[in-house]
């Protein structure tokens, strides 16, 4: 069983690389091409308190999409439901990956951000460092090369 859960969390992980290089590929030239340049320099370089209100605005963006899925899964639309919320995943991580990016040095001085952020990323360094002893993940970081 513990196998089997490490392979699920293997795939993810895998999954959520791949979509993380490829969107923040994508937030790059999206931004360019919308010549946001000039403010993704000021949000870089914006206050700690404007840092969070940059960052709750993608994350209210993103909400209503998740909880309209919700809603057709709880309709018994399962198929749409999923689709919103794979749509949900996708512009979630490609805007608020950015704005994070961008902003991540203000927002870590809000002490409680700071604790959010560095649990999260001791939870994901664990299940990274089980996950790539995983037989499907080397064989997937393989494929990919």
């Amino acid at each position: 069983m513990k196998k089997l859960l490490l392979s699920l969390l293997a795939i993810f992980l895998i999954i959520e690389e791949w979509l993380w290089d490829l969107l923040t590929a994508f937030g790059h030239s999206l931004s360019q091409w919308l010549n946001l340049e000039q403010f993704e320099q000021w949000l870089s370089q914006t206050t700690a308190t404007m840092a969070l209100v940059a960052i709750s605005i993608p994350i209210l963006i993103v909400t209503p999409i998740n909880l309209v899925a919700f809603g057709l899964l709880a309709n018994g639309l399962i198929l749409q439901g999923i689709l919103m919320e794979v749509l949900a995943k996708l512009l979630g991580t490609l805007l608020v990956a950015r704005v994070f990016a961008l902003t991540k040095p203000q927002l870590l001085t809000f002490a409680f951000l700071n604790i959010i952020y560095t649990t999260i990323m001791r939870w994901l360094q664990w299940a990274h460092a089980k996950v790539t002893e995983t037989t499907i993940y080397r064989w997937a970081k393989q494929l990919r090369a």
